[in-house]
């Protein structure tokens, strides 16, 4: 029998789509099991691990990527882990393809502020956690912001803020498989304070989305041209800037990939991943 970890951390009931995932292992006749990835588990009895919601390893990130490289498979493969975990990687897509203007403000740096409001968030982090809006007259508590994040070791990203995500959100592009599965719409996150940025307020902020077909095109470039056309999954964060759609992150490590809202998500991801052990 084949044996799969689904890569989780510590709670109870973390990811909505966890149960999804191990009914549809269940019903193919493998054995999946969700583990913990910073706990005492003997992964060499998995025949594959695959990431999903270790929303923890942000403020870990070495001990994270040291896991992953003593795998004997993970999917998505550790390149992809170690490129995607850390912003910086904007700078790279942001060669070839439209993004969000960022300024990475390392540790060490002073941080340069874009006219007009705009957001100040850790290089390597998840969600909205530490993550903040400031108006174009707030630099004082926007420096605090840096160095708190600069005291913790931790390498900033400033990037100015995009207004249509208070009117349309961000389109989030699910991809299985290579293939686009289905689209979703975050709502603005940061018009409440973080400490009311809880688990319902972020589930009450997506909804399913008609994608809009110049942003599917825009995201399967982007990926076919970066190299990670054929990756197991991937989600594609965009915004719609006056130039176009750009890219906001590129999720390759842990995205929620909100298989609730796609009827049959949850059996095309068990169906490429038992692919691969073929």
């Amino acid at each position: 029998m084949i044996h799969v970890a689904i890569a989780t951390c510590r709670g109870v009931d973390v990811d909505p789509d966890s149960p999804l995932l191990l009914d549809a292992f269940a019903r193919r006749g493998v054995e999946a099991q969700l583990a913990v990835w910073d706990a005492d588990v003997d992964w060499g009895h998995y025949d594959l691990v695959v990431i999903r919601s270790t929303w923890d390893y942000t403020a870990r990130r070495a001990q994270f990527l040291t896991w992953a490289r003593s795998l004997a498979r993970v999917l998505n493969p550790y390149e992809v882990l170690e490129y995607s975990s850390d912003k910086h990687y904007l700078a790279d897509v942001g060669r070839h393809h439209r993004v969000v203007t960022s300024t990475f403000c390392d540790v060490g740096d002073e941080p340069r502020f874009p006219e007009g409001d705009f957001v100040v968030k850790p290089c390597v982090g998840a969600g909205s956690l530490d993550v903040d809006r400031y108006r174009s007259h707030d630099h004082e508590r926007a420096v605090a912001h840096v160095a708190r994040l600069h005291a913790h070791g931790r390498d900033a990203l400033i990037q100015p803020y995009v207004t249509s995500v208070d009117v349309v959100g961000e389109r989030a592009l699910v991809f299985i498989d290579g293939a686009f599965s289905h689209a979703m719409t975050k709502g603005a996150m940061l018009n409440v304070a973080q400490l009311d940025r809880n688990a319902l307020f972020r589930r009450e902020q997506m909804s399913r989305a008609t994608p809009e077909p110049d942003a599917v095109d825009f995201a399967e470039s982007l990926l076919t041209e970066a190299g990670f056309a054929d990756l197991l999954y991937a989600r594609v964060d965009l915004v719609n800037t006056e130039h176009g759609w750009a890219l906001m992150e590129l999720e390759l490590v842990e995205p929620s990939l909100f298989l609730s809202f796609d009827g049959t998500a949850a059996d095309r991801l068990v169906d490429a991943v038992i692919r691969r052990l073929d």
